[in-house]
């Protein structure tokens, strides 16, 4: 399905433009701060080129993830289950859902021990290490470069009011690798590879091999097919991004389906603020007697209550404030 004129003709930009429905963004163009607040505004979601990561970095740690993934399930699973790293196949978190996937969940700390990766990539799995270490460093400097823009666009003070989250020591990101193997659909219906959800922290920088799949809900509700493109980024706001800005920018509900024919790999970075970091709506943002839509809490706190929901859940609905009546 396309995305309706509607809400094309609600993202008023002087120049729109959009990959298939999708917000398209250039970095590299002296409007684009505008252009992501925009779209931070009324997707929650857009598409991004001249990004700067490197092609070879992506090629990389694509092929160690297609080797990881091409190996029975006993070499994967010595790879340690999801507690909080590991390999996790089907089983989606600890509250029953279950998802066409497997999926790595890694730290980004560049010190976390992979000798348990050893079984796949040899007695040293320096190769895999270094893939993931400097990937992940290019994407989180991309995804910083986002933020700071977005704070020049809504003209607010220092730059870094978001990224230094990300940047924090104690920042508590982490990066995904899911792998969906082709599935046939049942009744003829396809099977859901992935959920609904929106992701809790501050930004998601998502790459996909070139396979269809992913999808995100618009505001109406309708569902919209986002078009793969290996050689792009795609952005998400997270939770935590709509409370700072007290909704202003939409957090982006999305899935993804199982494709029938082609197997599906991509790479979440997930970038979180350090896990004692207090949550609340920036005072700079706040105009004449606006009230905050949310509660202040810490990280942790939300995370905590983000593992114990199911994945369709709106988790920030508990850290709302009432309106008095």
């Amino acid at each position: 399905m396309l995305v309706s004129k509607k809400a094309i003709d609600h993202f008023s930009l002087n120049t729109p433009t959009f990959f298939s429905g999708v917000p398209l963004i250039d970095l590299s163009k002296p409007d684009s701060k505008n252009l992501l607040v925009k779209a931070c505004e009324e997707f929650g979601f857009f598409k991004v080129v001249n990004h700067g990561v490197p092609t070879g970095l992506i090629t990389k740690l694509e092929t160690e993830a297609i080797k990881f993934f091409s190996s029975p399930l006993s070499k994967k699973e010595k790879a340690g289950s999801t507690s909080p790293f590991g390999y996790g196949n089907k089983s989606i978190g600890p509250n029953g859902d279950i998802g066409w996937v497997e999926y790595l969940l890694l730290t980004t700390n560049p010190e976390f021990n992979y000798q348990g990766f050893a079984s796949i990539f040899g007695e040293n799995p320096e190769i895999f290490r270094c893939a993931v270490n400097e990937y992940v460093s290019a994407v989180k400097s991309m995804a910083c470069e986002i933020l700071e823009l977005l704070s020049d666009g809504l003209k607010i003070q220092p730059r870094n009011v978001f990224s230094k989250l990300l940047m924090d020591e104690q920042s508590d990101s982490v990066f995904r690798m899911n792998h969906y193997p082709p599935c046939q659909p049942v009744d003829g219906r396809d099977l859901i590879g992935f959920g609904e959800h929106t992701d809790p922290q501050i930004i998601s920088v998502l790459r996909s091999n070139n396979t269809s799949g992913l999808q995100i809900s618009l505001r109406d509700g309708h569902w919209i097919s986002v078009p793969p493109d290996q050689d792009s980024f795609f952005i998400n706001v997270g939770d935590s991004l709509q409370v700072m800005t007290n909704g202003r920018f939409k957090s982006v509900r999305h899935r993804v389906m199982a494709n029938s024919s082609k197997s599906r790999v991509s790479m979440i970075y997930f970038g979180g603020p350090p896990l004692s970091e207090k949550i609340a709506p920036l005072p700079s943002l706040m105009e004449d007697e606006e009230d905050s839509l949310y509660k202040e809490f810490t990280w942790f706190e939300y995370k905590r209550s983000a593992h114990k929901s199911k994945l369709a859940d709106n988790r920030l609905v508990l850290f709302e404030k009432i309106a008095a009546s």
